[in-house]
């Protein structure tokens, strides 16, 4: 049997998507995981912490490669510190890691900007570390998912008028496309940092929530709210945006038209475009 592969993040938007395509190809995973899980999708589950480090030697044993996927706004420095540690340590020949595209874009202060758009800052700081690991490694920075859009579109309109950052602009892209981009990344050679990946399109943040209100048949007011600071302002000039590598194919209507049901709720799965977002 080929040599596990280990996919760190394997059940959030994209690792749910990754793992069913990794084994489709015939691949061996590995899923690490906090919690016990059954096996689903002919992959394994392997209990570790990449926050304390608790676990991954043994989840590493025997992989030659590794999918980070799993990050967050609070620590992600440290997970991928314990993770390529652990990784040089079992003699890893490849890792590959999902960003964001804007990470080395979008300054990183304290206040509202920190709280705002730390998880660009936290994606960077893991980006450097895998770099100075003496790992080979493959690194693809992806805008924002249509899933994260989504949320962020329910969570306003539970409000009577919503708030929208004056000038934001994102151009979303579709995880599943990005999933198979990591696929073929995963079964190639180390890159380094390869093209960015966008979706097809830029729009204005209100633009986005108009089209969400519209697909749900909601009518809200909306608010728009200049936010100040260095990373804001970053934004508003297109930091987020893949602009000249629109490589996506599917839409933000697209998006909607399959996945937002009546007053905004998600339509029932039904293939691998419709998974609940999991942090």
């Amino acid at each position: 049997m080929t040599s596990p592969i280990l996919v760190t993040g394997g059940t959030g938007t994209l690792g749910r998507l990754v793992v069913p395509l990794l084994r489709d190809g015939g691949s061996n995973v590995r899923v690490l995981s906090r919690l016990s899980h059954a096996a689903t999708d002919g992959a394994d589950f392997v209990i570790g912490d990449l926050t304390t480090g608790a676990g991954i030697d043994a989840a590493l044993a025997e992989v030659e490669t590794v999918v980070h996927l799993a990050g967050s706004v609070k620590g992600d420095a440290e997970k991928m510190q314990h993770l390529v540690q652990a990784a040089v340590r079992a003699g890893v020949r490849h890792l590959v890691f999902i960003s964001v595209v804007g990470a080395d874009r979008i300054p990183m202060a304290s206040g509202i900007d920190r709280v705002m758009f730390g998880y660009f800052g936290a994606k960077l700081a893991a980006e450097r570390l895998l770099v100075a690991s003496g790992l080979p490694w493959t690194t693809l920075r992806a805008t924002q998912f249509h899933e994260a859009i989504l949320v962020t579109a329910q969570q306003l309109a539970k409000l009577p008028v919503m708030p929208v950052p004056a000038g934001f602009k994102f151009q979303p892209v579709d995880a599943g496309e990005v999933a198979a981009r990591l696929v073929e990344l995963t079964l190639g050679q180390p890159a380094g940092r390869v093209g960015d990946m966008g979706g097809p399109r830029a729009y204005d943040m209100a633009e986005l929530l108009r089209g969400y209100l519209r697909a749900s048949h909601l009518r809200r007011l909306m608010l728009p709210m200049w936010l100040p600071g260095k990373a804001a302002s970053a934004v508003r000039a297109g930091a987020t945006l893949a602009s000249d590598l629109a490589v996506g194919k599917r839409s933000w209507e697209d998006f909607l038209a399959e996945r937002v049901g009546v007053a905004g709720k998600l339509r029932p799965p039904a293939g691998v475009h419709r998974l609940q977002v999991t942090q």
